[in-house]
């Protein structure tokens, strides 16, 4: 099902998702879309193949952990390197699979680590990493901050990522409050631009989204409680949002598959009552919406697509979902030049179908309506 970076390949008379009725010829040359043309027959013939097709970007994830194995770390921790590999492995083969071609890890995966996955197991998954993530126990000044970041820039990630606010493991009076100073906040986010790092905020809502904004952080993930004013405020200072609404659902669910126990069931109900508002503040002000998941087990890799079912959900039109999860999750990247869309000069990161994307109802028909995945990249390009 996956085309690994496929040097040369012509689709004919292919429809491109999101362009009703206009079918195009599109040829892919050393990986990347090097013509498209739309077609001048009757609209109404079929494919030479006989059967019509579908070309969409390839789904970019901003928001996963794709080298946490359990959903409590302490698990992960009685498991060997070689088990906790391959179950690494199969979540990269599994996202790949529901046609993420791209994803941002949140916390966990180290570059180096990226690089073993993609020579040794054979899985073309894009990935920027933020490696670790910064918490309250590196609330101890600017000083040892400088020391913490300095060894994050050395493992080579892109992005640093801050934990400004507690999350399900927090009691729900205390969930907003801080993790760090205004002052330590404002260093990590200057001392990581200075190094040309871009910087993602794990904030709930409250002050933090202020400094945030204040700072101009690339994205604030989850921020359930976002108001109408700090969506307003996100616009003004190009800070993008990545509501990452699906996984509060599932844990809001006893009988789920993370079958979390009954006080965090109850935190992620909480966050599930408060994300629609936040969406709608967030869409009615003109932010840039991401798609990201947060997805971090075996039982929800693979799953990637159920965002797509949530933000529909939660007020988005299934044009600015399929926009969230292509052209503007690119864009929140720094990568808007060359992926998240069928065009011309852009990698051919892309999935096929057998049916419209646009129309299925659900997540599951659309893993099921896929041909095939294809990452236009070669292993060198991604490690």
């Amino acid at each position: 099902m996956i085309n690994k970076h496929p040097r040369e390949q012509t689709f004919n008379r292919i429809f491109i998702a999101g362009i009703e009725g206009r079918r195009f010829n599109i040829v892919i040359e050393d990986g990347r879309f090097s013509s498209i043309v739309e077609t001048e027959q009757d609209h109404d013939e079929l494919a030479p193949s006989g059967q019509d097709l579908w070309i969409s970007p390839g789904v970019i994830d901003l928001h996963t952990h794709l080298a946490w194995t359990d959903f409590d770390h302490d698990d992960q921790l009685k498991r060997d390197a070689r088990e906790i590999e391959a179950m690494q492995a199969e979540a990269f083969a599994a996202t790949l699979r529901t046609g993420v071609t791209t994803a941002r890890d949140a916390g966990g995966l180290l570059p180096g680590t990226v690089a073993h996955l993609v020579q040794h197991y054979g899985q073309p998954l894009r990935v920027q990493a933020s490696s670790d993530m910064l918490g309250a126990a590196d609330a101890r000044g600017v000083k040892y901050l400088e020391q913490r970041m300095k060894e994050i820039f050395n493992t080579g990630a892109g992005w640093i990522k801050i934990m400004a606010t507690g999350g399900l493991g927090a009691p729900a009076e205390k969930v907003l409050d801080p993790n760090f100073s205004q002052e330590e906040f404002s260093f990590i986010v200057r001392h990581a631009h200075a190094h040309h790092k871009k910087v993602m905020v794990h904030t709930w809502g409250g002050v933090t989204i202020d400094w945030s904004i204040q700072a101009k952080v690339e994205s604030i993930e989850h921020g359930m409680y976002l108001t109408e004013d700090q969506a307003n405020g996100l616009v003004q200072s190009g800070v993008a949002y990545v509501p990452t609404a699906s996984i509060y659902r599932i844990a809001a669910d006893p009988s789920g598959v993370l079958a979390l126990p009954p006080v965090i069931c109850d935190r992620a109900a909480r966050a599930v009552e408060a994300h629609p508002n936040a969406i709608r503040y967030a869409k009615g002000a003109g932010v840039r919406i991401g798609f990201g998941t947060d997805y971090a087990t075996p039982a929800l890799h693979g799953y990637n697509l159920q965002e797509l079912d949530t933000l529909l959900d939660y007020g988005l039109t299934r044009a600015e979902a399929w926009q969230a999860a292509t052209a503007d999750a690119a864009e929140i990247l720094g990568s808007g030049h060359e992926l998240g869309q069928i065009a011309e000069g852009y990698v051919a990161d892309a999935i096929i179908y057998d049916a419209d994307p646009y129309q299925a109802a659900d997540a599951a028909q659309l893993r099921q309506s896929m041909v095939s995945v294809i990452t236009g990249a070669a292993e060198a390009d991604l490690v």
